[in-house]
């Protein structure tokens, strides 16, 4: 299979690494981009083609991701005119509908939409994907496989809910970035160096996640086992509450949520 990458920035650099990792040949990728930083980059360490416009394609391929911002995508699909054929095009770019991406490819039904997260950068992202009804299963399959190699991926059928999984997942490692930041600060007040405090925050959140991961129960179950009646863990919970902690993480996941759909409106104006 034929890959072409319409951008070559930190997500597309993350994508090329895993497949070629999990069984893509980098004969088969091809990567435009305008960068000539970018294109030396992905040359020296993955050994993949590069040009620094799609003018210098004579086709795409059979799958081609779009992984431009979504201010340049405009121009960017302009660029392919006449080189997608039957290629299957997967976008990766935040809050561009399929029908926003459809008609700005001249028509072109076989799209996929995804929102990977910053974790696939390390190969540990979850990725969000939605299709036009017109992909195949074995379209589907082949972005499946490509998403795949930098995490786990997520089908859903509603695109509205595609806002959802970029407030959830795309946003979410910023949240517990917060959480770990705030770990810090407090052990810091407490006395601890900051390579003490880096280490105690990183390491209960990885541990506390791979808990949660490997059991089958409620996370609010496993919260209530660490919460001993009148113990320590009480006391901080109850003053979190009383922050509006949960509450606020809730009310931020909303107003993301809320956000990328009015970016979507946005982008998706003529």
């Amino acid at each position: 299979m034929k890959i072409t990458f319409l951008g070559g920035g930190n997500m597309a650099n993350a994508l090329i690494g895993g497949m070629l990792k999990h069984g893509f040949a980098a004969t088969d990728i091809t990567v435009a981009d305008p960068g000539s930083e970018a294109r030396e980059r992905l040359q020296q360490a993955y050994g993949v083609r590069c040009v620094g416009t799609s003018a210098e394609l004579a086709d795409t391929g059979d799958l081609l991701v779009l992984a431009v911002k979504p201010q340049q995508m405009r121009e960017a699909c302009a660029s392919l005119t006449g080189k997608l054929g039957s290629a299957l095009v997967v976008s990766i770019a935040a809050g561009l509908n399929l029908a926003t991406l459809s008609r700005l490819l001249g028509g072109h039904r076989c799209i996929v939409r995804c929102m990977p997260n910053t974790p696939a950068l390390i190969g540990a992202g979850i990725t969000g994907l939605c299709a036009l009804s017109e992909v195949d299963a074995a379209g589907r399959a082949a972005a499946d496989r490509m998403l795949a190699a930098v995490g786990s991926t997520v089908w859903i059928d509603d695109e509205a809910q595609m806002d959802g999984i970029t407030a959830l997942s795309g946003s979410g490692p910023a949240y517990v970035f917060l959480f770990i930041e705030a770990l810090q600060q407090a052990a810091a007040e407490l006395g601890f160096t900051p390579e003490q405090g880096r280490q105690l925050a990183i390491e209960t959140v990885q541990g506390a996640a791979a808990l949660a991961a490997g059991s089958s129960e409620p996370a609010a179950v496993l919260r209530e086992r660490v919460t001993s009646k009148g113990g320590t863990t009480e006391a901080a919970l109850h003053a979190m509450a009383e922050a509006g902690v949960k509450a606020g993480i809730v009310a931020g996941v909303k107003a993301a949520e809320a956000r990328g759909r009015e970016l979507g409106k946005l982008l998706g104006g003529n």
